[in-house]
């Protein structure tokens, strides 16, 4: 049985990861989710990263496949989570998790990879690798401190304590948070980003991320060329036609 499922709702990519009982990262959910990733086509606008369950979004990585390792064991281990991790970072279209219970170690990590972060007000977050005598091997150490500054991150990772989720959305590492039905709340935004020019949304997307490398100055001139490049797209005709006209656009995603 599969342990992630890959379904597309109304041009919304949900990718649900379902191993019971709390929902770990190992190797066959490692694989089962670089599948899903490469099942995002052209159709899909937006996508949703969830958990099966409300215990937890993600309990971390299988510890159960720590005790052997060997330095040369460990690199692989982590570079293929990586890998996998960035793949998802690196689609074209945003995309939203939908965080419900647990989030600790490798599943944290997952949101991270995701460029919108949504919780349940019961849900806890943590990267606790330090009391395992480990560091987080997917992307924490420096996905982390890019989202909510370096003291902040050294203060969650090196204590390795779980923050709870008003916590989490107050310094910035969960957008919003809810005591209701968040793939609910997910799917909402989700809803509201896909209604929107899809070649606009992904190059807003590519840009931000591309223009946090760089000084401002080189940045707004990336801004600048991005913005001349969908002067040409079929999409930019029909969304300012149907502003005049006083209707819904259209969107074709030319």
């Amino acid at each position: 049985m599969s342990k992630v499922r890959y379904e597309v709702e109304n041009n919304i990519g949900i990718i649900t990861i379902d191993s019971p009982p709390v929902n770990v990262l190992d190797k066959e959910v490692i694989d089962q989710l670089e599948s899903a990733v490469h099942k995002v086509d052209e159709s899909v606008n937006v996508v949703i990263v969830t958990g099966a369950g409300d215990k937890a979004f993600v309990a971390g990585a299988d510890i159960k496949e720590f005790p052997e390792l060997s330095p040369e064991e460990g690199e692989r281990l982590v570079l293929r989570g990586q890998g996998v991790f960035n793949e998802l970072s690196q689609l074209k279209q945003p995309v939203i998790a939908a965080i419900d219970g647990f989030t600790l170690g490798g599943g944290l990590e997952l949101a991270l990879a995701c460029d919108i972060r949504m919780a349940t007000e019961k849900s806890t977050l943590g990267l606790p690798e330090v009391g395992l005598g480990i560091i987080p091997g997917y992307g924490g150490t420096q996905r982390l401190p890019r989202l909510v500054g370096l003291g902040k991150a050294m203060q969650i990772l090196l204590s390795g304590q779980h923050i709870k989720a008003e916590e989490a959305y107050r310094i910035g590492l969960v957008d919003e948070i809810t005591d209701g039905d968040v793939m609910e709340l997910a799917k909402t935004w989700a809803s509201k980003i896909a209604s929107q020019g899809p070649v606009a949304v992904q190059l807003a997307k590519q840009i931000m991320y591309e223009g946090l490398e760089m000084d401002l100055a080189d940045a707004l001139k990336l801004e600048a060329k991005t913005f001349a490049k969908v002067c040409a797209t079929e999409d930019k005709v029909e969304g300012v036609q149907a502003f005049i006209e006083k209707r819904k656009a259209n969107f074709t995603g030319k």
